[in-house]
């Protein structure tokens, strides 16, 4: 990380809220960022008229490989419909418990790169391959696989749910950026080499089912890796607003809740609560134990 990590533990309850409330804005504005299909379909075969004049166009041979090897269609659909929503939590709890110092920067970073993805639905709603039509040559595998799993023919979404998903959401992938966020915390952070070894091979495995299962372009993944280098990149700025929102609130609210939020962890003078009454030299408030020199100088993390 760019920037040092927060000295306090953070608590497991306000984050827990607080990522709730983001996924939930994420998906609904996902939702109404959906875009008119022609404009969609538009982008879409302009992403791919750029790829093959750019020879970056690896989806067809992936997706074909997919489609007519079951062994390999099939787990991947399963991947993509699965791992998106299970890896990345288990990460944020994983850094939350063993990490906790480093949790919050690698908290804001994966929000800010999530907000900035649904910028990138508004803007640029984009027709995924599996829903071109059938002469550009590819094949929903999700579709095609869809008696061995739960979705039906529109992507991941349970059947009788496609309406509340947004399939033109496709650029930039999200699962990718996601899937890159988890390989650089747990390569970065991870003690064993196998933890490191699947933080690299997670990412580069995410990149090949969603082209293998025709849910994205190959820049749909260039794209979402982008918006997690922006996203590191402003996450710094980001946390340093979120402290002065915080500040400011404690010092407007703070003494009608008799200093709770003035609390630890912040700069600035601590409420005197003494009613500028002041012992003599020597003389100690009734009750009070004589603090010894060693006992100064133990360090804050260790009281």
């Amino acid at each position: 990380m760019p920037y040092t990590a927060t000295a306090r533990r953070p608590r497991w309850w306000p984050e827990l809220l607080l990522i709730a409330v983001v996924y939930a804005a994420y998906s609904g504005g996902r939702l109404l960022a959906r875009g008119d299909v022609t404009t969609a379909v538009d982008h879409g075969l302009a992403i791919l008229r750029l790829e093959q004049l750019l020879h970056l166009d690896a989806e067809h041979p992936l997706n074909r490989l997919f489609t007519g090897t079951p062994a390999l269609g099939i787990p991947a659909d399963f991947a993509y419909a699965t791992l998106h929503y299970l890896v990345t939590p288990a990460v944020l709890v994983w850094l939350f418990r063993r990490r906790p110092l480093r949790y919050r920067a690698a908290r804001t970073w994966l929000m800010v790169s999530t907000l900035l993805g649904l910028v990138g639905f508004t803007l640029m709603p984009t027709c995924p391959p599996r829903l071109l039509d059938a002469g550009h040559g590819f094949v929903d595998t999700m579709a095609q696989f869809s008696s061995y799993g739960w979705w039906g023919g529109e992507a991941s979404a349970p059947r009788g749910l496609g309406g509340m998903t947004n399939q033109y959401a496709a650029m930039p992938s999200l699962h990718v950026g996601w899937a890159l966020w988890c390989g650089v915390m747990v390569w970065r952070y991870g003690r064993t080499p196998l933890l490191k070894a699947l933080g690299v091979a997670y990412p580069l495995l995410t990149v090949v089912v969603v082209m293998g299962t025709a849910n994205h372009y190959f820049l749909d993944a260039v794209a979402g890796c982008a918006v997690m280098g922006l996203g590191l990149v402003l996450a710094r700025p980001a946390t340093r607003g979120a402290d002065r929102l915080r500040g400011l609130a404690r010092e407007r609210f703070g003494g009608h809740f008799g200093g709770r939020f003035a609390g630890a962890g912040t700069t600035g003078a601590s409420p005197i609560v003494s009613g500028g009454c002041e012992t003599s030299a020597g003389e100690r408030i009734p009750g009070q134990r004589a603090r010894s020199a060693s006992a100064d100088d133990t360090p804050a993390a260790a009281r």
